[in-house]
């Protein structure tokens, strides 16, 4: 198992360096995708790039939203020859301290999807708590069960094999319907997803390109493409489920 981390970053920098610095005490790869950030953010990357020898800075010429980066890394990574990737935000959101634990779970189910469960404090905005309640809703239907416990948590380990099958099969969301929609794609495509307890703070100072309208519909449309992809897959999922409740 070859491990790497993939950080999509949209002018991301209050903090940045910090990060880098102690996901570089890991002594694994680090691969940060620069969204087609603003020069002065583009040249602050560049400067803290050159300052780690593990850290590959690779660059949109085009924003392509949070999920367009975090294809682009996790496509690269593959290519790369790593077997999984370890996603964390550029943002402060999430908490490093727990990098070990869904490292250490991915190691132990190596073919499982890994992903971060959130422990809010009272930074998280009221508005994006509640849509997570109303995505949960339809994921559950969207599966027929249970086993997903938050698809919106970008703090996760891909195996690589899993999602290149999906990514070559799929044209998936470019946005912040892109963590949603590659969980229940790769539940569906037969992965298992585990999940530990993380704490996600919101900073004062932290940046959110959270677009209110744009992005709930494109969750929304998203979420009525995957419910028409479950009608189809009913039979896999209910024996899957059966399968999963007679272990």
């Amino acid at each position: 198992m070859q491990f790497c981390f993939v950080i999509p970053n949209y002018c991301h920098i209050n903090g940045f360096a910090d990060l880098i610095a102690h996901l570089s005490t890991y002594n694994l790869p680090i691969i940060v995708v620069n969204d087609a950030s603003t020069s002065a953010v583009s040249q602050q990357l560049i400067e803290i790039a050159e300052q780690h020898e593990l850290l590959e800075l690779l660059h949109h010429t085009q924003n392509q939203g949070k999920g367009g980066a975090v294809q682009t890394g996790l496509s690269h990574a593959f290519k790369q020859g790593y077997s999984h990737a370890l996603q964390i935000d550029a943002d402060g959101q999430h908490d490093p301290q727990d990098i070990d634990k869904l490292i250490a779970l991915s190691k132990l189910h190596p073919n499982d999807l890994i992903s971060g469960r959130p422990l809010y404090d009272e930074s998280v905005p009221k508005h994006r708590y509640w849509a997570r309640y109303i995505t949960h809703f339809w994921v559950c239907i969207e599966t027929l069960g249970l086993q997903i416990k938050d698809t919106m948590c970008g703090f996760r380990v891909y195996p690589l094999a899993a999602y290149d099958q999906l990514a070559q099969q799929q044209s998936l969301g470019k946005r912040m319907d892109f963590d949603i929609e590659v969980m229940v794609r790769l539940y569906w495509q037969g992965c298992n997803v585990q999940f530990i307890p993380t704490k996600v703070i919101y900073p004062e100072e932290g940046l959110s390109h959270f677009r209110a309208f744009e992005d709930n519909v494109l969750i929304s449309w998203m979420h009525t493409r995957l419910c028409f992809g479950m009608l189809v897959r009913i039979p896999q999922l209910l024996m899957r489920n059966i399968r999963r409740w007679c272990s």
